[in-house]
């Protein structure tokens, strides 16, 4: 007669009793289950990989022209917005496969291991991290095939792109939390294009703000994806930092202090 897996909850709630050490071991150990899915199907990669070479060239050779007189010309301002764009898209991914993985019953058997119940959010959350490395990389690279010659130097490029990759983890608990709360994988993906897409494109992304009407430019302003744009515009092409790259990591720092612990209790009462 097979024995029964699941854990008797009196035995473990104990079990979970982990200490701060073995948590974050576990949550690596779970961040590794999310990459070796990402090798066994290479697929859930095309999103980071061919977004930024078809959006980078898409974009260069519609807009150089009217914006910037040339494509040479528009790389410096392009290239910056097209990374953000990306990456920040690409967090949206985060809470479509949570919820596909809660409907899936996966995280119904973790419940009966002795790891930490954080764990699995948390590998989740760390492994998509390299997801946005691949789509910074990639669009840096794309852009100097292109001709794009970032003068802050190979530092500051860097650094950089760690501000979007940083940036772009904090936002990406955002859509952990759609996708705790929401019925279906779809329904996260959804809701979350309504709310990143306005952002990311009345932004000075693609286009300066003072092109806009007046009375759309005070948005664009106060919009935190210019804001980001713009820091990384000073790092690449000046190697300077400003105040926006401040307002950018202080809006990402209050984005997890927010959403992180209503993620994680909303993910608890799940689990």
């Amino acid at each position: 007669m097979k024995r029964h897996s699941i854990v008797p909850a009196a035995e473990r709630q104990l079990l979970n009793k982990t200490s701060f050490v073995q948590t974050v071991q576990q949550s690596l150990t779970m961040a590794y289950r999310g990459l070796l899915k990402i090798r066994r199907t290479p697929e859930q990669l095309f999103d980071v990989t061919l977004q930024p070479i078809i959006f980078t060239l898409m974009f260069t050779y519609i807009f150089g022209g009217a914006i910037s007189g040339n494509v040479k010309n528009y790389l410096p301002v392009i290239i910056p917005g097209i990374l953000v764009q990306t990456v920040i898209t690409t967090s949206i991914v985060t809470g479509v496969q949570l919820r596909e993985d809660m409907d899936k019953g996966v995280f119904d058997r973790f419940k009966s291991l002795p790891i930490a119940r954080i764990a699995p959010l948390a590998g989740a959350l760390l492994a998509d991290t390299i997801r946005y490395t691949i789509a910074t990389v990639l669009t840096f690279t794309m852009g100097y095939i292109m001709g794009y010659r970032p003068e802050g130097g190979l530092g500051h490029v860097a650094i950089a792109g760690l501000l979007v990759v940083v940036c772009s983890w904090a936002i990406s608990w955002i859509f952990a939390f759609f996708g705790v709360i929401s019925r279906t994988a779809s329904s996260v993906q959804g809701i979350s294009m309504i709310v990143l897409f306005p952002l990311t494109f009345l932004s000075n992304a693609f286009v300066p703000a003072d092109t806009m009407p007046n009375w759309l430019q005070w948005f664009v302003k106060i919009n935190p994806i210019s804001h980001l744009v713009t820091a990384v515009r000073e790092l690449t092409n000046s190697g300077t930092m400003g105040g926006d790259l401040t307002l950018s990591l202080v809006g990402a720092a209050l984005i997890v202090a927010v959403f992180a612990p209503i993620t994680v209790r909303a993910y608890m009462r799940q689990t």
